[in-house]
This record gives structure tokens, sequence and C-alpha cells, in this order.
């Protein structure tokens, strides 16, 4: 067996691959490390066959959608999952072949309904039922604390003590744990009673995650996060330094459009001289009548530099093939003391 672990931010994920066939399978992948992913498995000599969720995650966000596009590979989850970009759809007992490599499923909900573990020669990934020295905890959408203490003391507790324990999450850079340490050691499988255990999940009163909404959202329905939107934006895109606009500015030169693209109060406070007024959110309604000529070159700028990245990828895709974006925003801008003005538009 070929295996990697990846780490971003306590989350992580597995590369497995069999060493005769070259193929493979990557488990729990996250959005930010797509690069390293492609990166490993090509320095390895590995082709990715298969992409697997053990959960929907919603602490982090899912690579498989992207990489399924990208690779033109199946994404494998529990057959409860309501990710419609699913498509591999697997059931308790089942087995994903990977060269010689079998990874048997074994449904564990509790964190959510649709939790597996997958166990592998020697190792299981647990995702986030079973973590070293914790478990997944049971507060978000489609948790079950109940179904918890069945999934861990009937099902994952029963399996071989000597099998290496792979959890979606660890905090403390520890690289796996066993079955047998866990079951000794990990304080939530001390509490063995059904009602105690209940109740302590019920009790742990822990933070929400940072971006469990977006998160949620994009794995849940496929969807784009932000952060994507951005990067596929900035990706259409020329940027201009603030050095070089200001410069522009000091220069007088009539043949660059200064678009600002935050709201009117943002605008009217402070905004570099010169620059044309027009809110993201009026942009392909005003487009027409603001800006006549879609030959001008066109610099669109905004608070942090992020609003005025989609709108010059907008108005690329509308024509204006010399629209451009400010690298880093007013906010940057007005940090470097770089000359502003105030009041309505010219």
């Amino acid at each position: 067996m070929i295996f990697e672990s990846f780490s971003a931010g306590g989350c992580r994920s597995y590369l497995l691959g069999c060493a005769d066939s070259c193929a493979a399978v990557l488990i729990d992948p996250e959005i930010g490390l797509i690069d390293r992913y492609l990166a490993t498995a090509a320095r390895d000599g590995l082709r990715i066959r298969y992409l697997v969720d053990t959960h929907t995650h919603a602490d982090h966000f899912s690579a498989t959608q992207e990489l399924a596009q990208r690779l033109q590979i199946p994404v494998a989850m529990y057959r409860l999952s309501s990710a419609p970009f699913v498509n591999l759809r697997v059931d308790d007992g089942e087995m994903l072949i990977v060269g010689k490599l079998r990874l048997q499923v074994l449904h564990t909900p509790g964190h959510t309904r649709d939790s597996m573990c997958l166990v592998v020669e020697d190792r299981v990934f647990t995702g986030d039922t079973l973590l070293m020295g914790g478990t997944g905890r049971t507060d978000l959408p489609t948790g079950d604390p109940d179904a918890l203490y069945d999934s861990l003391f009937e099902r994952v507790l029963r399996l071989d003590p000597a099998l290496q324990v792979y959890p979606a999450h660890e905090y403390k850079n520890r690289t796996h744990s066993t079955i047998g340490d866990e079951a000794a050691n990990n304080p939530r499988l001390q509490v063995r009673d059904r009602a105690e255990f209940i109740a302590m999940m019920n009790n742990l009163n822990l933070n929400m995650p940072t971006h469990i909404t977006e998160a949620l959202r994009t794995n849940m329905s496929g969807g784009k996060t932000v952060a994507q939107m951005l990067a596929r934006a900035a990706a259409t895109v020329p940027f201009m330094s603030l050095a070089e606009l200001r410069s522009r500015v000091e220069a007088g030169a009539d043949e660059l459009v200064i678009l600002d693209v935050r709201e009117r109060e943002a605008y009217e406070e402070a905004h570099v001289p010169g620059a044309k007024h027009l809110p993201r959110g009026q942009l392909e309604l005003r487009v027409n009548q603001d800006l006549p000529d879609p030959t001008r070159r066109i610099v669109a700028c905004c608070e942090f530099g992020r609003i005025s990245t989609l709108a010059a990828a907008t108005l690329r895709e509308m024509g204006f093939q010399r629209a451009a974006a400010l690298d880093g925003g007013m906010k940057a801008w007005r940090e470097a003391g770089y000359p502003t003005r105030s009041g309505k538009s010219p």
C-alpha cells in the first residue's frame, strides 16, 4: 500500500494507492489542498480512481466535487448523503476495490446520519465517528447521540483492536492511534452506560464551526464557496497595483476609467480621485448607460479587492476586455497614504 496523509487546520485527508496497479483513492479531501493531492499522486505514480467523503462535513469544504469534475471520476458517499453530485452511493458491508485494496464500508451514524468508516488491511478511516481521544459531536444537523453510541460500542469497538485509526480530524499532530488504544484511553469511550453517554454528548456545549453555514450549503448542495467564486474570477482578470494606479491618477490618464463598485456611503466617504461610482449590485443593470464604450480601459476597485475582482470578471464576460481589478482595494490604498476624494460621483 502507498499511503499519504494530509493536514489542513486540523482536518485530515488520506491518499491510498495500490503499489501493483497504481490505482488510488482519496478520502475526505479538503478544497484548499487540491494541488497538493494531484502533485502527490503524480509524484507517487498514482491515478486516483475514487473520491470519498466519510460524511457530510460541516467544518470544512470538501474537494470531491471539484476533483471529480477535473479527473472525471466518481464521488463515493454513504447512500443517505443528500449531496446531488454523489454518483456512487454505497451501503453497509459493500466494498470499493482499488487495485488489490479492498475498502469495506461500515455505516456508523451518529455524528451525521450518512457517516461511515472504511476498513482496509491494517487500518480504519473513521471520519468523525471516532477521533483520537474523542468522538464526533452530535449537535450538528442529522447528529444523534443514541446512534453514535451504537456505532461506537456495537460496531467500531468490535473491530480488531490492532487496527490503526485514522480520523478526519486531529489537532495535536498525532499520526494515528489504534482501536485498542482508543477503547482503553479515550475518555468518551469510558462512559459505557447508554444514558450517561447520551447525556454527556448532549451537554458538551461546543462552539459552532466557523464556516458551518457555508460548508453545509456547499457540501450538501454542490454549490460553490465564496473562495471558489473568487478564485475562478481571479483566474480570468488581470490586476493593477496600487502604485501603478496612483501614478496614472497623478498623470491624469484620461483613458482609464476607475470604477468604484462599493455602496454609495463608502464611496462618498473616500474614493480614488476621479473614480466613477457604480455599485456591484447594479452593474448589469446600468452598464450600458454608465459604460457605453466597451473598448475603454477599466480598473474596478472595492474595499478589500474581492468584490472588484468579481465585478471585473463580470465586465469581461459582458465584452469589456480591458477590465482589470485593483490589487488590495481601498483599504490598502488608504493605508498606503495615497490621495482620496470625498463626495458624489463626477
